[in-house]
């Protein structure tokens, strides 16, 4: 009697209860995930923002793009390589990762395969006794940063390309690389394949089908064995995809997802593809942004007026990294085996603007609130937009794919930078967006967007105000943000 007469009192309480506490005391769950979702590794892969290329091989030392195959070793004599000079300015300047091409399309290898002669065991480097790949992952284990290695598919030298038994040396070079250079974070190899080349003294063409020629799922699969966690670069992935241009530029629209069973050599506008994703792809697989320094991939002494400028590389930054992709800008060494002091100095420039434009978050622990949030929970509240916890989010309910929030600033500030950032462990959701400033008694438009993923930039003519308010006007599903800053 006495625990049915507590019951009653307890549902006779409720009635009494506010709406909104009420719904406070009922555990509301987080949003379900949209599928595709990302790897822990390509999560790894998005948080680094801005990796590092590093082109060098025999092309320093003949003022080549795409060597032949048919160069001598004894070309290959850098005087003063510092792989730590490499490594130590790419981590002063902001990068996470550097990927050495220890292999190009000419066949030489900055290390003394045991497969093959044409690598630097005879070129005058340390008279033969030098390992570019060796030096270059001390440096990076040294400076704290990741290392990736590419490895060309194409071998314009080897007599063998194009027969069963070069995928075998392919792989064997593969196995030298992941198990005698420590940890590689990324391995990049791109869709370069056949065509003219010394081939042995064949001195012909070649063709392949690229798309069965290598079995790349066996290779690939051989690779994972070695090191699980290493994150696959190709055309169309299967961890991280081109962006289809090497201007550095990712679309404005960039979904992180695409249908890796739609790409193949050919396709119509495969590049436009690439470069946006497709908002219903079954794959996850992130664009990354490839552009080099100079206008070649390798160092030519007549390129040294024409490294880019640090404006010029953050504009990239802010179409690369501001669009949800991340930059791997290249870099390569000289003929000493240095970067050199324009792209050194050009390097820093960059840094020193990243660090100017982005010195203070207005929006860091600025009071915020939405128009609505999920269960009214404080798990979902919009104060985890400013809270500077990248774990924390604000989400609306199952049935709104819009919503927005508003940030009231510190005090009326010149506005520059939005920067927006998806909860993607959860998927990416956010269609079209609008951002609106304060200004007159009156909300005014200052820009609008469509994707969002990892992280969008958006660069607004500097605009006085109080208070920023972000509109999502459409989604795949309920929208989940997790991070807001202004700058």
């Amino acid at each position: 009697m006495l625990r049915s007469f507590r019951l009653r009192l307890l549902h006779l309480s409720c009635l009494l209860l506010p709406a909104g506490l009420l719904a406070q005391t009922t555990k509301v769950a987080p949003p379900a995930p949209v599928l595709p979702l990302p790897t822990p590794q390509q999560l790894a892969w998005h948080e680094m923002e801005m990796n590092a290329f590093v082109h060098f091989t025999t092309n320093t030392f003949t003022d080549l793009e795409w060597g032949y195959g048919d160069e001598q070793p004894a070309i290959f004599n850098p005087t003063q390589t510092d792989a730590g000079q490499w490594a130590r300015t790419l981590k002063e300047t902001g990068f996470k990762t550097m990927i050495l091409t220890c292999k190009h399309h000419d066949g030489f290898c900055l290390w003394p395969s045991k497969y093959t002669e044409h690598s630097i065991k005879h070129s005058p480097y340390k008279n033969g006794k030098g390992d570019i790949v060796r030096e270059a992952s001390d440096a990076c284990k040294k400076y704290g940063l990741k290392f990736g290695v590419y490895l060309s598919p194409w071998d314009r030298n080897r007599a063998d390309y194009g027969s069963p038994s070069y995928v075998t040396y392919y792989r064997n070079q593969l196995k030298e690389l992941f198990t005698q250079y420590g940890p590689v974070f990324e391995m990049w190899f791109d869709g370069a394949n056949g065509g003219d080349g010394y081939y042995g003294g064949a001195r012909e063409r070649r063709r392949i089908n690229g798309a069965t020629y290598y079995d790349w799922p066996t290779t690939l699969q051989m690779v994972r064995g070695i090191q699980p966690n290493v994150i696959f670069f190709s055309d169309a992935g299967p961890g991280v995809r081109w962006v289809g241009n090497e201007r550095g530029v990712a679309g404005e629209t960039n979904w992180n997802t695409i249908s890796t069973d739609t790409l193949y050599a050919g396709k119509p506008n495969i590049n436009t593809l690439l470069n946006t994703g497709s908002p219903d792809g079954k794959q996850w697989v992130p664009a990354e942004v490839d552009v080099s320094i100079r206008p070649g991939w390798f160092y030519h002494a007549k390129e040294d007026s024409e490294v880019k400028t640090p404006e010029e590389l953050f504009d990239i930054y802010l179409t690369s990294v501001g669009r949800g992709s991340t930059l791997l800008l290249n870099v390569p060494p000289d003929r000493r085996g240095l970067f050199h002091e324009n792209d050194v100095k050009a390097l820093r420039g960059f840094a020193a603007l990243l660090k100017k434009e982005f010195a203070k978050n207005l929006a860091l622990k600025a009071p915020v609130k939405a128009d609505s949030y999920r269960g009214k929970q404080p798990a979902f509240a919009a104060r985890n937009l400013t809270d500077g916890n990248k774990a924390t989010y604000w989400a609306t309910d199952d049935d709104k794919t819009t919503g927005n929030f508003e940030i009231t600033l510190p005090a009326n500030s010149t506005v520059q930078y939005i920067v927006l950032q998806e909860y993607i462990k959860l998927g990416q959701r956010v269609k079209t967006f609008t951002v609106e400033a304060w200004q007159d008694g009156d909300w005014k438009k200052i820009t609008e967007g469509t994707t969002i993923g990892y992280k969008r930039i958006l660069k607004i003519a500097p605009t006085k105000t109080n208070k920023i308010r972000v509109n999502i006007t459409d989604a795949k599903a309920c929208p989940v943000i997790s991070n807001v800053e202004i700058y």
